[in-house]
């Protein structure tokens, strides 16, 4: 093995030309058990002229894939291993036929039928029936693969690839004999998805091959990506086959773009390419997320390449040291220093001091998958073996291997023939000798819960940027707390402008998608728009202006009927007290008093007794005025109809304006505790009017019974102004009749305006128009009525004589009778 190996060192063309046809066996083996293999050992293919005339060239492959070759040794070094077990597949002899897929579909197909029927062409030979292979390992690319496992599963030969992760591959209807010992992209898609989540990049580029694995895996990614906020600015293709010139093209759309990071899916030669398109237009700067075809790639992580992809970060297969045997039986060293016959292996043995990746195990990722397809075909058949069933039933086998390897890594397939996804999280990084190694930071596993899929190390990481968090990538910067993202017209979603939440609503934070919430019902934004604050509770108090100014005219207006009570009282022996009917006066003057002070229990906050007090005190007050002023105004009638002066008032009359005045007050109270008992007033939170702010009033509890209350009043100032109308043209000297007139249209004026004005005052304002309305009519009728008589009484006291007003009675009588 190690001449062959020196051989192909030499890279002699003839040796290369006999490798690169698809139509022989690369390497073969006989035995009892023939295992499949599919290697891309060369990548490219020669281009040959076509004539219809003559049969078409055989198809020559060039451009030796160490790496590829690597995968193919690393089979043949498996089987070698299975033929040595006494316990797996005992007496039993594995062979192999491995056939160079040249990384295309074409020589993949005429590598599919040299192993399904022994050689690529029958020269006019029927098949034989029977395949020669019981299982294929590869290939390493999903097109050739999908090409592959199409043919094979007509025949019921499974295929297991090492490689291949396009989620096409796992449809079971298409695929039925596909296995596969690497993970699906379909994890692989949501995991970089998720990755670019974690570091909150949310405006990202896209490159990827245009291929099976490029196209699936790149559309998971996007599907994946916009569902956890990421846009992706664009998204660019790069075919195997594609010219320089296309390349360039695609690295200019790349430096032309704002993302600061770049999603890379490709396959290993397409990031050959773009990364010398790169390198000549010197792209630098970018935060590169790879996939797993790449990620790892020893031959990428050179001084050459150091400026571009320095800092990348991406998924890779867990890696394992499952060849160690293999590389100490290939170079004739030991891992062991305790081995005196043989020389110490130092891991990077090279062939004539050439360094390439077939000479590097440092990264022993994709050779352990072909190491466990092939020891997952040698179950298989063992069990089928076992079970004395035929090579058909070698797929219902493979689907129910579970083992482990030495190195304790368990093996088994889910009913899409997929195994567990796990990743590590790779970080390059470079070393104190100056080399770029890759260091794991972290890992995914897709079995576990969400939420909980991801182990990263962030300290660990090192960036494109010299920023310890890393580059931010983003089209439009997080809005800052108070304000709310709009969307931009023609835009991705990443990319908003900010504006500023709107009254009552507010946003903390400055994560992606940030939208203003409403703050709760008692509470309100404050002028930042970042925090909910209490409601500001409005309510009619002492302390402001309009309540200090109500609170001091209705003192003032209470202490003035009390200055009047006093006149009264002082007087209270003279003819005009005594003819204004001193008891009703003062009764009248205690109701007013009232007036003046209920209008104090509307000032202040709302309470369960203040409430039912301030409509209660406002009704039986009022009630008791207007029921004085009525008695009063029955009692004047009375008195002038009478036709002896001097028998003006009767001695009966005083228990009658006593029961007057008692039965008119005595109904508003049954009608108050009525009101009080089945829906009294209560204290209520009004958000509805503003929505800055909470008002606190007085729910009526019952509006019918405010307004039979309100029309009760209403009631009895009607009466007494239609029987002080009626009287007014008694005689001048003694005319109250005028004076009560007066004062019930200012009366009745002040609370007809009160009604409309009640109904449309905001807040506080509408209590302010109750207590103006109080106000006013209770200083209208103490003006209208008492005045005049605190005028005589005070100023003019010669008119308070029972001779002046008899006089004055007599003079009109005689001239009403001379003008008879």
């Amino acid at each position: 093995m190690l001449k062959f190996m020196e051989i192909l060192a030499e890279e002699d063309s003839d040796v290369c030309e006999m490798l690169g046809s698809p139509e022989f066996p690369l390497l073969s083996k006989s035995g009892d058990i023939i295992i499949g293999g599919a290697f891309s050992v060369h990548s490219q293919i020669v281009a040959s002229s076509f004539s219809l005339s003559d049969a078409p060239d055989p198809l020559i492959c060039t451009r030796l894939n160490f790496r590829e070759f690597r995968f193919a040794q690393t089979m043949i070094f498996a089987i070698e291993e299975i033929n040595k077990s006494s316990s797996l597949l005992p007496n039993v002899s594995v062979g192999y036929k491995i056939f160079d897929s040249c990384g295309s579909t074409l020589p993949s197909t005429r590598a599919a039928m040299g192993l399904i029927n022994g050689q690529e062409r029958t020269f006019g030979n029927t098949c034989s029936g029977h395949s020669t292979v019981h299982a294929i390992v590869g290939t390493s690319e999903s097109s050739s693969t999908l090409v592959l496992s199409q043919i094979a599963g007509i025949f019921q030969i499974p295929v297991i690839s090492h490689f291949s992760t396009c989620a096409c591959l796992s449809n079971r209807k298409e695929h039925p004999s596909f296995f596969r010992t690497i993970p699906s992209d379909y994890y692989q898609s949501r995991a970089l998805a998720q990755l670019v989540k974690y570091f909150g990049w949310t405006w990202v580029g896209a490159v990827r091959s245009d291929n099976d694995y490029g196209n699936n895996g790149m559309a998971t990614f996007i599907e994946a990506a916009t569902k956890e906020g990421i846009c992706v600015e664009y998204s660019e293709a790069i075919a195997r086959t594609a010219s320089k010139e296309q390349v360039e093209r695609v690295v200019r759309v790349i430096s032309r773009g704002s993302a600061k990071v770049l999603i890379a899916f490709l396959s290993y030669d397409e990031m050959d390419a773009l990364l010398e398109a790169a390198l000549s237009q010197n792209l630098t700067g970018l935060q590169w997320v790879g996939s797993e075809s790449w990620i790892t790639a020893h031959h990428l992580a050179t001084m050459k390449y150091s400026g571009i992809l320095y800092g990348s970060i991406g998924f890779a297969i867990k890696k394992n040291h499952i060849l160690k045997e293999f590389w100490e039986e290939t170079f004739g060293c030991s891992f062991q220093s305790s081995l005196q016959e043989t020389k110490q292996c130092s891991g990077s043995e090279r062939l004539r001091d050439i360094k390439n990746p077939f000479t590097d195990v440092s990264e022993l990722r994709i050779s352990n998958n072909v190491y466990k397809a092939v020891y997952a075909v040698a179950h298989a058949m063992h069990s089928m073996l076992k079970c004395g069933e035929n090579s058909e039933a070698v797929v219902k086998h493979i689907q129910d291997v579970n083992f482990s390897l030495e190195s304790g890594e368990k093996v088994y397939f889910d009913e899409r023939g997929d195994p567990a996804a796990t990743y590590q999280l790779v970080n390059w990084q470079m070393n104190s000798a100056g080399d770029i190694v890759f260091v794991v930071v972290g890992s995914y596993d897709a079995s576990l819960q969400s939420g909980k899929e991801f182990t990263i190390n962030g300290l660990n990481i090192t960036w494109v940027t010299e920023s310890f968090e890393g580059p931010i990538s983003v089209c439009s910067e997080s809005c800052p707390p108070g304000f709310r993202q709009a969307m931009i017209k023609g835009k991705p979603i990443c990319c908003f402008s900010c504006i500023t939440c709107a009254a009552g609503e507010i946003s903390n934070s400055t994560s992606e998608f940030m939208l203003c919430s409403p703050c709760p019902l008692e509470y309100w934004s404050n002028e930042d728009h970042n925090k909910c604050v209490p409601k500001v509770l409005e309510f009619l108090s002492y302390e402001e202006t309009m309540g200090t100014l109500l609170t001091a005219f209705s003192l003032f207006g209470a202490g003035l009927t009390l200055v009047v009570s006093f006149v009264f009282c002082w007087f209270r022996h003279t003819p005009l007290v005594k003819a204004s009917n001193s008891e009703l006066s003062f009764f009248l003057l205690f109701s007013l008093t009232l007036c003046f002070l209920c209008s104090l229990t509307f000032i202040g906050r709302p309470t369960d007794w203040s409430c039912m007090l301030r409509h209660v005190a406002f009704g039986i007050t009022f009630a008791l005025c207007i029921s004085c002023i009525l008695t009063k105004t029955i009692t004047v009638v009375i008195a002038f109809k009478a036709r002896t002066p001097v028998n003006t008032v009767p001695q009966c009359l005083a228990s009658y304006q006593r029961m007057g005045v008692v039965g008119g007050t005595f109904l508003q109270v049954l009608v108050c505790v009525v009101w009080l008992a089945l829906a009294p007033p209560f204290p209520h939170k009004n958000t509805i009017y503003a929505a800055e702010r909470i008002i606190l009033e007085c729910n009526l509890g019952s509006s019918i019974g405010f307004w039979v209350v309100l029309g009760y009043i209403g009631l009895l100032a009607v009466l007494c102004l239609i029987l002080a109308f009626l009287a007014r043209k008694l005689p001048d000297n003694f005319n109250e009749a005028k004076f009560i007139t007066f004062s019930m249209l200012i009366f009745s004026a002040v609370w007809v305006t009160f009604i409309p004005a009640y109904v449309s005052s905001p807040g506080k304002f509408t209590v302010a128009v109750e207590i103006f309305a109080i106000l006013a009519s209770s200083f209208g009728l103490l003006f209208c009525i008492f005045a005049p008589k605190c005028y005589i009484l005070l100023l003019k006291p010669e008119r308070n004589t029972k001779n002046h007003m008899m006089g004055r009675d007599l003079q009109k009588k005689k001239l009403s009778e001379n003008d008879k």
